[in-house]
């Protein structure tokens, strides 16, 4: 969240933000505006990648900022595009009912959160694997992480609706597994912030899938491929899932290229502003993918529904097997096959 205090302007963020070119002075005014309460430039230029979270060096986490002054102010790209889709969201979270699904599994199985996710928004037969073979599943919006919101204009959501998704988690009475690296930063990150105690155990998708490939490792097979990783905005917030991550590829055999577009400059996969800014999100893809060619990749690997969604276009033009990460594993459990070249 926003700490004012920890801000020296030394305006680091803003000047390494890949999607504006702002000089100190430049950068240091717009921190100053928005501190003010007042608008900015970079609201409307601001595509949502959380990058200046990670940049900053005091950790006041400008990116905070910008999310509560785009809400605040309301009539920059980002915000406008999500205000129908937030009214809808707000009156489920409100009044309690709404799409959310539940399948019952083994009684001494955890649960696999799917987040807000359609099914079919994960790779065919995802919740089949034997991975989550007897697991209880849920999905919809009572059970939604509420972070990625800010890729709409409701920074406020966490706030407002944190407390009601972990107490509907809670009373299912089981550990957690996060199948979105989101639903874990609710829980691992932003209710410490806001105080609220989280009263069950709960894993990200990367440590499960870990320890079931330590306990399984008879039935891998090592894959001996070379990928490059799309990371989601919200691997900013979680610096550990990245170590979860080589230990995941360590034993499936699989060696992450290193590439221009990694860790702190990691490439938005746009999905904030596929349909308002088209030509600058075309820009982005292509760049992103050409770098994980030339990185001599044989796949792009993604953790997010809506990355995977995003760039199956640009990845299909460019010719770079696009792959989520369980099916990754499903690979090497020999569930299914590396897809045809």
């Amino acid at each position: 969240m926003w700490n004012a205090s920890k801000c020296d302007l030394c305006g680091d963020c803003l000047v390494n933000c890949r999607y504006v070119d702002y000089d100190k002075e430049k950068a240091v005014s717009e921190i100053k505006l928005l501190m003010e309460g007042k608008e900015a430039d970079i609201l409307n230029s601001c595509i949502t990648c959380n990058a200046c979270f990670e940049i900053c060096p005091t950790d006041a986490d400008p990116a905070n900022l910008i999310f509560k002054m785009q809400e605040k102010m309301g009539n920059n790209p980002i915000a406008d595009s999500g205000k129908a889709l937030l009214e809808g969201l707000g009156k489920v979270l409100e009044e309690g009912n709404g799409d959310s699904q539940l399948i019952e599994g083994d009684p001494d199985k955890p649960v696999l959160s799917l987040d807000s996710f359609e099914f079919n928004q994960f790779p065919e037969a995802t919740i089949e694997s034997k991975m989550f073979k007897g697991m209880t599943v849920v999905r919809g919006t009572q059970y939604m992480s509420l972070v990625g919101l800010v890729h709409m204009g409701g920074e406020s959501f966490v706030e407002k609706y944190a407390q009601k998704v972990i107490d509907r988690l809670a009373k299912l009475g089981k550990d957690i597994v996060y199948l979105h690296n989101e639903g874990y930063a609710l829980a691992h990150v932003n209710s410490k912030e806001l105080g609220i105690k989280v009263p069950y155990n709960y894993m990200h998708l990367f440590e499960y899938v870990r320890d079931y490939l330590k306990a399984n490792q008879e039935s891998v097979t090592k894959l001996d491929k070379k990928v490059a990783y799309q990371a989601n905005c919200a691997t900013r917030w979680l610096p550990e899932q990245d170590g979860w991550l080589d230990d995941i590829f360590e034993l499936i055999g699989v060696q992450r290229v290193q590439r221009q577009y990694q860790e702190q400059n990691s490439l938005c996969c746009t999905g904030p502003i596929i349909r308002t800014k088209k030509e600058l999100a075309i820009e982005v893809q292509t760049k992103n993918v050409q770098d994980a060619l030339d990185s001599g990749a044989d796949a792009l690997i993604t953790i997010c529904p809506i990355c995977d969604w995003v760039l199956r276009r640009p990845t299909s033009q460019q010719g770079l097997p696009k792959i989520f990460v369980t099916d990754l594993c499903r690979m090497a459990l020999g569930e299914i096959e590396w897809p045809v070249e």
